[in-house]
């Protein structure tokens, strides 16, 4: 049960991001918190990636691939989630991450020739219908000034993820997936340190305990505890059973933000929830092999 338990607990940690980049975003400039949580990260990283027997066998023209997985992530992703969270609440942010499985499974079909079932293309498109019926019917709140236009980015920001998993799988050949990390972070940290010059970034002329605190646990807590358990539980169990704990973050996420920033939904966005989950459970769905069927009849 502990490799169960501490995928839990990773997805867990994950959903937890969305909180706390809702609330420390209320009080920092967004790339203020992306810069101080990537230096974190890094400092926390790269002495792991130091060690002797950390796999990275560099060949020409990787540095292009390296650049490219850090542009979709942290990059362009982290700044569009970041735009997202000011203009959506974290519940409907957190349950448009449903469709990251989904989108995976369509760029692996368009760039790495993987095919897609029925039941694939099925959910594929149930999911769809319910981010956009989430998009469409979100109201205008505290939390939420602009739900269409945050919904929108948060989209965006999952295409963007879904470009790195395309992009990782290729380089996890030769680097292991600390390495893969790291880069991310180092990378992150100079993208967002550049725009910190930038004249519409407003630099803190104060650091309240409590947001640094959690500024902290993103760069920290949220790195090292997610990506050790989860790495730690994958040794020890199939991929695609840990792959399929993914759903979990948004249900997490919206349990969250409800305890702890007093988020709702109304009730047609909670069945357009319902819908983008039942379009990732029916894009799981594998059909019975023949002979498992004569064996049930």
């Amino acid at each position: 049960m502990l490799p169960y338990l501490a995928l839990s607990l990773a997805m867990l940690l994950w959903a937890s991001s969305f909180i706390a980049l809702k609330y420390v975003f209320s009080v920092f400039d967004p790339i203020v918190v992306l810069f101080a949580r990537m230096v974190i990260a890094t400092l926390c990283l790269l002495p792991l990636m130091l060690r002797p027997g950390v796999r990275r066998r560099y060949q020409q023209g990787d540095w292009k691939w390296l650049a490219a997985l850090a542009l979709a992530e942290p990059c362009l992703y982290f700044l569009l989630e970041a735009r997202a969270l000011v203009y959506t609440s974290a519940s409907q942010a957190g349950v448009i991450t449903a469709t990251l499985p989904l989108l995976t499974s369509l760029g692996a079909l368009l760039f790495l020739k993987e095919r897609l079932g029925r039941s694939a293309w099925l959910g594929i498109a149930v999911s769809f219908a319910g981010v956009l019926w989430l998009t469409l019917t979100g109201e205008q709140s505290a939390e939420a000034p602009n739900p269409l236009l945050g919904n929108l980015l948060e989209f965006l920001a999952m295409v963007c993820a879904t470009g790195y998993i395309l992009i990782a799988k290729k380089l996890s050949v030769r680097y292991s997936a600390l390495v893969i990390t790291a880069a991310q972070t180092v990378l992150g940290m100079l993208w967002f340190g550049t725009l910190l010059f930038t004249p519409w970034v407003t630099l803190p002329q104060t650091l309240p305990l409590w947001p640094s605190l959690w500024v902290l646990y993103l760069g920290a807590g949220i790195t090292l505890g997610a990506y050790g358990l989860y790495t730690w539980a994958v040794s020890r169990v199939p991929v695609a059973l840990a792959g399929a704990f993914v759903n979990l973050i948004p249900v997490f996420t919206v349990l969250l933000a409800w305890l702890i920033l007093g988020e709702t939904l109304t009730a047609q966005q909670q069945l357009a929830c319902l819908l983008v989950f039942g379009g990732v459970l029916v894009s799981q769905h594998k059909p019975a092999k023949a002979g498992g069927q004569t064996a049930q009849a």
